[in-house]
Order: C-alpha cells, then structure tokens, then sequence
C-alpha cells in the first residue's frame, strides 16, 4: 500500500478541522492563506483518500448523565485469528464500550467503559464485558478524572 503524500497545506487544513469541523471553507483558506478553489479541492482530495473519514458532533457524555469511565483490561482464552473476529464483533455491539484496543502485552484488549456509575458499571460487567467470547479474565480500573480527551 502506497502512502500517499500530505504537504503543510493539507496538515494545517487537518489540524483546523480536527478542531472545528464545521468551519466554511471560505474561513478555512483565509486561515490557511489559500484561496477558496484549492482549498476545497485539497479538501476533496484528502477525504477520497481517507485522510479524513467523516465529520460528526462531539455531544459530551457528562451533561448525559454518563461521566463514570472504567478501563477495563480483558485477557482471552482463546487469541485465534476466529476468536479474535468473535470478540471484536460482539464488542461493537455494547454501546457502553466507548472505545476497544488489541495491546500487545500481559492482557489482550484494553477497553473504555463509560456508565452513569458504578452500579450501572457492575450491572454492564457482569451482563455484557464478561460474557464476551473467549474472555478469561478481567481487571478493572476506575477513572477518577479526565485530564485530557480527544486530541
């Protein structure tokens, strides 16, 4: 797979956008000292190549009620290329698990679990993460404040 080349021009219109989605592309190339034309067009291009994957609103999960986050390290029993495909499918599935990363290390998946609070925690553990395929063992570790999130 060939990687494809990004100038400062495309990086700063990344660096924008990643801050601030809906911007006008008329503001965009005044910030970044192109005209409207290219600017929009290196836009195009850097979302053909899938520099940039969609756009989307950042709703913030503590004004929702869900500001407990748990990470959770879970080994398998199994690490098979169809055990691997088992449990990452059903993953996708719980819409309590924020975010899913294979770690090479000690444990196979780490996961960031985000409930109302620990009650709710519990209840998802033991209804959802730990009937997971192929899990053997989990480890829990709760969060008690974000320093930093996003980017």
């Amino acid at each position: 797979m060939q990687k494809t080349e990004i100038d400062s021009f495309d990086r700063s219109i990344l660096d924008h956008l990643a801050i601030d989605g809906r911007m006008s592309v008329t503001e965009l190339s005044k910030k970044i000292g192109l005209s409207k034309t290219p600017c929009q067009a290196r836009i195009k291009r850097l979302e053909a190549n899938g520099f940039i994957t969609g756009y989307r609103a950042i709703i913030d999960p503590i004004k929702l009620g869900l500001d407990h986050v748990a990470f959770v390290e879970v080994k398998l029993h199994d690490t098979r290329d169809k055990a691997l495909a088992a449990f990452n499918a059903s993953v996708l599935n719980i819409k309590e698990i924020e975010q899913c990363h294979m770690i090479a290390g000690s444990f196979d998946y780490l996961l960031k679990v985000r409930t109302q609070d620990i009650n709710d925690y519990r209840r998802i553990m033991g209804e959802k993460i730990s009937t997971l395929p192929h899990v053997s063992v989990t480890s829990t570790f709760v969060a008690m404040q974000a320093v930093k999130e996003g980017g």
